[in-house]
């Protein structure tokens, strides 16, 4: 505005970013503050995608919360399931067969990379390059197809069980799966060339959202965005679960110092990398395994016993975890859910802050979350 005597004066703007804004992979809004082209600050709104999951979950049984859990991170949807049906084995006290735990190994990385490629894809897309997203896609549409055929589902595979899978192989998957994961591991490379080599993407990514290991630590973030700022922590290698305590000379925690919008790019490139290796030495040992069943026969009506649990796995976007509590009946007396992109994305409120608009979008990408994720 135009002062009095003819001085200039200036005001602070409030810039809303959503709740519909197509660059927020969902319903996401944040409140921006501008002294200009600065952020001064920002507050992130959730809650506008809420469903009401964890109350769902007290008034549907075992099996059924399976259903309910799958769908939250809609992009990690084995991973999802895999956390409550652990939760409520832990609290059975129920061991799962062998082959049933090397199989939920083997998808759960699978679905690690169908996540990655999808960030891999939408994230330069993002920031104006088009041709990564049907790179990601194609690749995508390769795992997708052995991941349908084994389960029925495309996106919410359904496929845990409380005591192990839903059914057994179909004859000549693991050849097929094997095919997949070459094919799409011998193609993977354009990412390093046609992004990573790209000095555009370089220049909008380098140095911009330094995340640091304080805030990491503060705002509870987790996964591919807080190893890239250093943090060398993976649930996966730490705390094993899972068949992953028996694959420590393949898993490899890729990490890097910078904390940026490129780093992060390059974490999760590089986790996608070992999570191919991962299920290439899954379907060897698998192969090697006497036949068996791939889950436990269950009663009827599944009550857990009274008590409480914690479950907390590696998903791809960070640490998910379900706290359990029963009151010896079929359904939960409540599950609480943990989910990594709710922590995430709560760093924005440092992140932003003293970065110009043109940078919003780069940061706001390169945090890799899922709406649902959040709003639960």
């Amino acid at each position: 505005m135009i002062g009095i005597g003819g001085g200039a004066e200036s005001t602070d703007m409030v810039l809303n970013i959503g709740p519909q804004h197509p660059s927020t992979h969902g319903v996401l809004r944040l409140r921006i503050v501008l002294d200009g082209e600065r952020v001064v600050s920002a507050e992130p709104v959730v809650g506008y995608m809420h469903r009401g999951a964890e109350k769902l979950f007290e008034a549907r049984d075992y099996r059924q919360i399976v259903m309910l859990a799958n769908r939250h991170d809609w992009l990690s949807a084995f991973c999802n399931e895999l956390g409550v049906v652990i939760a409520v084995e832990r609290m059975l006290g129920m061991e799962v067969p062998e082959r049933a735990v090397w199989l939920r190994t083997l998808l759960a990385e699978l679905n690690r990379v169908l996540n990655h490629l999808m960030f891999l894809g939408s994230y330069p897309l993002e920031l104006g390059g088009i041709t990564p997203m049907f790179h990601a896609f194609t690749e995508r549409e390769e795992l997708q197809a052995v991941m349908e055929e084994l389960s029925g589902g495309r996106m919410h595979y359904m496929f845990n069980r409380v005591g192990g899978l839903k059914e057994d192989l179909p004859a000549g998957w693991p050849g097929r799966a094997r095919a997949a994961v070459a094919g799409v591991r011998a193609r993977m490379d354009v990412f390093d060339r046609l992004v990573l080599g790209n000095e555009i993407f370089r220049g909008r990514t380098r140095g911009i959202g330094v995340l640091s290991q304080e805030h990491v630590h503060a705002y509870g973030v987790s996964g591919p965005i807080a190893r890239a700022s250093g943090v060398d922590f993976d649930l996966r290698r730490d705390e094993p679960y899972l068949a992953y305590g028996q694959l420590a000379d393949v898993l490899e925690v890729v990490t890097r110092e910078e904390g940026d919008c490129l780093a992060r790019f390059e974490c999760l490139l590089e986790q996608t990398y070992n999570s191919l290796d991962l299920a290439d030495a899954c379907l060897d040992r698998y192969a090697e395994l006497p036949p068996g069943p791939v889950n436990q026969r269950l009663p009827k009506v599944l009550k857990a016993p009274e008590g409480h649990t914690y479950a907390w796995t590696e998903n791809p976007l960070g640490i998910n975890g379900y706290y359990l509590v029963s009151k010896g009946e079929k359904t939960p007396y409540r599950l609480k859910l943990r989910s990594a992109s709710y922590n995430n994305i709560q760093a924005l409120a440092v992140l932003l802050p003293g970065t110009l608009v043109a940078d919003m979008v780069s940061i706001l990408g390169s945090l890799f979350f899922v709406v649902g994720d959040i709003d639960k």
